[in-house]
């Protein structure tokens, strides 16, 4: 699976440069984050504005995404096209992750 990797101080930023996140890509993507988050500190945005379908395998492996980056850190998300954004909304799981429109909405909270 092919992410990028960026920083902008608040959050490192992983992008994913994939149509899909489905079963056959699952594991390779979980792979992928884990070792993109490893030596981190910084809270995680995923940025999925590429992505223009997801699965329930997909979504466990966001899942498990989040219990990767422990609960130090936050694992957000951002540019979800309309039909992942879907997915999320109709899981509930949008309940789970703070969702922004784009990168340049997204802020970190933090404990003061």
């Amino acid at each position: 699976m092919d992410l990028s990797n960026t920083h902008d101080g608040a959050y490192h930023i992983i992008t994913v440069n994939a149509p899909r996140i489905d079963a056959a890509a699952a594991i390779a993507f979980k792979e992928a984050l884990r070792s993109a988050t490893a030596d981190g500190s910084e809270d995680v945005l995923l940025d999925l504005g590429q992505v223009q379908f997801i699965d329930s395998s997909g979504l466990g492996a966001i899942v498990a995404g989040l219990k990767l980056v422990g609960p130090a850190r936050r694992l957000d998300l951002a540019c979800l096209t309309p039909d992942v954004k879907k997915v999320f909304r109709l899981t509930r799981m949008n309940t789970i992750f703070a969702i922004h429109d784009d990168i340049a909405s997204a802020s970190p909270r933090r404990a003061g």
